[in-house]
């Protein structure tokens, strides 16, 4: 008879097949922020959420509306922090290592599930170099050296880039439940040799059947199944069958444990803790893109102001030799000199000409490159493309350098360069990977546990049964009710109620144990593994060893860069008194032209010279800062800010423009002499 038992059972095996069943709270907390927007209704969000793709943002190309504050009358009004912020905003390497931490996070999501993990980008795009290859510009990375596992784009592939574990092993128990069904209908005619079993020469069989159930792993290495088997009409066309049509059902569960292989929480959820190590690898690598990014970007902008200090110089020289072969055309006029010298004088003014065409060209070049580090619309707004770019920030060299202990820089660069936490998470994901690659070597010991309850019911045979005669004749005699077991006259209310009195139960335990003989695969597996953690052990190591000699380098560099800067200042200081000189006595013929053409061009190479010297110790800083992992810090650089892609503050204040065309000779700006 029917009750509401059975009806319980039903709709309690159809809940534990929820979707929500298969989630912890910390995954359902961390999906909404791997995507977008709740792709579903309210109402039935909680159980669609699973099985339709969520929207992942768009990407922009407008460039942020930063640029057209700075912008006025043509020229683009720029700061060293203006700069870091635009890069921030609309750099496309820092966009697209924006996507890395959001697929770290779906890795972490599929570990949960039980899932090896996917491979995630974590490389570093350093950015592009200036237009000139005479200095540091664009030195990308953490340093010179490079060898092995050293600092920089590529040192530290095989450790860094990537996931590049072998997440062999054991294998992981599938830990999102799942919920089966299958339903079918059949009809099947089979000819028998005798009819004696069942009273025909042919056997007629019909049935509908419906399966469902559930199953689903636990970190423990427990596995179990819940499942149940329904066929209903069982049809025969068999006089012999007492009950035709039949209903029968079987309702079980199964546990099963594994002992030694796959045993154990510590060993199946090794991939959930590889994925959250890189998850703090792929915010590792976003801080180190961060760093590559404002580096390129200081080192781009200093370039400019390189080369606009010596489009300066270059003109400045113009100027002189124009004002020579001017006052050598009305010396000649008037007899004082030889016309030799007016040709002299105007080939230097036309080779002048050459090199301030040559310094422009530069420095539209530099301003080009700089452009395409600081949009993402690609130069798209003609406005901003044939925009000149005026650094405002100038640089002074600090009257004396500060002295720290090298162990000091040592110690500093250790505790915060991402690449040094990156290599050792590395390590440490590699030594989580290999406690599965060594419970691979152990043989397979499993314990289960299985208990069931079948049921059945049916209706009596209409089809009557045949019964010989003595004289060799057949009868046919119709099946009495009153003759049949009544305990299985019924329909499928029965069948549940006969499975929930268990009055039909079944039982099994046992065990399964698999032993490989000579066990070489596992062997070989944990031969490499091993032998690729001692690879990263040695990485590490030249990692280390490499930020020591790059701390020395650089802290080398600089001090030589100021040596080589002061000594540049001091011989143009001198030149320039000899280029007084020289013109002195050219004006009052104790000179030759040729003194004067001589000593000017040294006097704007010395003026080059200690230009490119102070830009050799602004990069041989920039380098530093780099290797010492302070980049950020330095330029007051937040995380935050380059997650959201957008910088709190206001644009600096563009300074006064003095009068005159916006397309006139600019005045020197970036680089200035003590």
């Amino acid at each position: 008879m029917f009750n509401a038992r059975p009806a319980a059972a039903i709709v309690l095996c159809f809940s534990m097949a929820l979707p929500g069943f298969g989630q912890t709270q910390q995954t359902q907390m961390q999906t909404p922020q791997i995507y977008g927007g709740a792709p579903t209704q309210p109402i039935l969000s909680w159980f669609a959420r699973d099985y339709l793709p969520r929207p992942v943002r768009a990407i922009s190309w407008a460039d942020s509306p930063r640029i057209e504050q700075l912008m006025r009358a043509g020229n683009i009004y720029l700061s060293l922090r203006d700069a870091i912020a635009l890069a921030l905003e609309n750099n496309l390497d820092i966009e697209n290592a924006r996507f890395n931490l959001p697929q770290a996070d779906a890795n972490l999501l599929r570990a949960e599930s039980g899932n090896l993990l996917t491979n995630v980008s974590n490389s570093v795009s350093q950015g592009p170099s200036s237009a000139s290859s005479g200095v540091l510009a664009g030195a990308g990375g953490f340093g010179a050296v490079s060898a092995g596992g050293g600092s920089g784009g590529g040192g530290q592939q095989g450790v860094l880039s990537g996931l590049n574990v072998q997440l062999a092993g054991t294998a992981i128990p599938a830990l999102d439940p799942s919920f089966y069904t299958n339903g079918q209908f059949s009809h099947q005619t089979t000819p028998l040799t005798s009819a004696f079993s069942v009273g025909t020469n042919f056997l007629v069989t019909s049935y509908k059947s419906w399966n469902y159930g559930i199953q689903k792993g636990f970190l423990t290495g427990t596995n179990v199944s819940l499942g149940m088997q329904n066929v209903f009409g069982y049809w025969q066309n068999a006089p012999n069958n007492d009950f035709n049509p039949s209903t029968n059902a079987n309702l079980g569960i199964t546990v099963s444990q594994n002992l030694i292989k796959g045993c154990c929480i510590s060993l199946n959820n090794r991939v959930i803790r590889v994925a959250k190590n890189q998850l703090k690898i792929s915010d590792l690598t976003f801080e180190q893109q961060i760093m590559a990014t404002v580096s390129n970007v200081a080192n781009l902008y200093w370039d400019l102001a390189l080369f606009n200090n010596n489009l300066r110089i270059r003109q400045q020289a113009l100027e002189l030799n124009t004002k020579l072969y001017e006052d050598n055309k009305r010396r000649a006029e008037l007899g004082a000199i030889a016309p030799i010298d007016i040709i002299q004088a105007e080939a230097e003014m036309k080779g002048a000409q050459q090199d301030v065409k040559t310094a422009e060209s530069q420095v539209l070049q530099q301003e080009t490159i700089l452009k395409s580090v600081l949009l993402r619309s690609g130069l798209d707004n003609l406005a901003i493309a044939t925009a000149r770019i005026v650094p405002t920030d100038h640089f002074d060299v600090p009257q004396q350098e500060s002295v720290q202990p090298i162990q000091d820089l040592i110690g500093q660069a250790m505790q915060n360069r991402p690449d040094v936490a990156q290599s050792r998470l590395g390590l440490e994901d590699t030594r989580i990977s290999m406690s599965g690659t060594k419970n691979a070597l152990l043989p397979s010991l499993q314990v289960f546990a299985q208990a069931s309850n079948t049921g059945q019911a049916g209706s009596v045979n209409d089809i009557p049964a045949v019964q010989a005669l003595p004289s060799g004749g057949f009868n046919f005699v119709p099946h009495d009710p009153t003759k049949v077991n009544q305990f299985f006259l019924g329909g499928y209310g029965t069948v549940l109620a006969q499975l929930l009195s268990r009055n039909f139960p079944n039982y099994a335990v046992g065990f399964s144990f698999n032993l490989p003989l000579r066990n070489r695969s596992a062997q070989a597996d944990l031969i490499v593994q091993q032998l690729q953690y001692r690879q990263q052990q040695i990485q590490d190591k030249q990692l280390s060893n490499n930020i020591k000699v790059n701390v020395l380098n650089s802290q080398t560099a600089l001090t030589q860069a100021r040596a080589a800067w002061e000594n540049a200042v001091e011989a143009r200081r001198l030149q320039e008194e000899t280029q007084r000189g020289t013109r002195r006595k050219y004006e009052l013929g104790t000179a030759t032209i040729l003194d004067v053409v001589i000593t000017q061009q040294t006097t704007v190479a010395r003026e080059l010279s200690e230009a490119n010297a102070l830009n050799q110790y602004v990069h041989a800083r920039i380098n530093l800062q780099n290797i010492l992992g302070n980049t950020l810090d330095v330029y007051n650089v937040s995380i935050e800010d380059a997650r959201k892609g957008a910088v709190g503050r206001a644009p600096d204040p563009i300074p006064a423009v003095p009068g005159g065309s916006a397309a006139a000779p600019r005045a020197p700006i970036g680089l200035v002499r003590k």
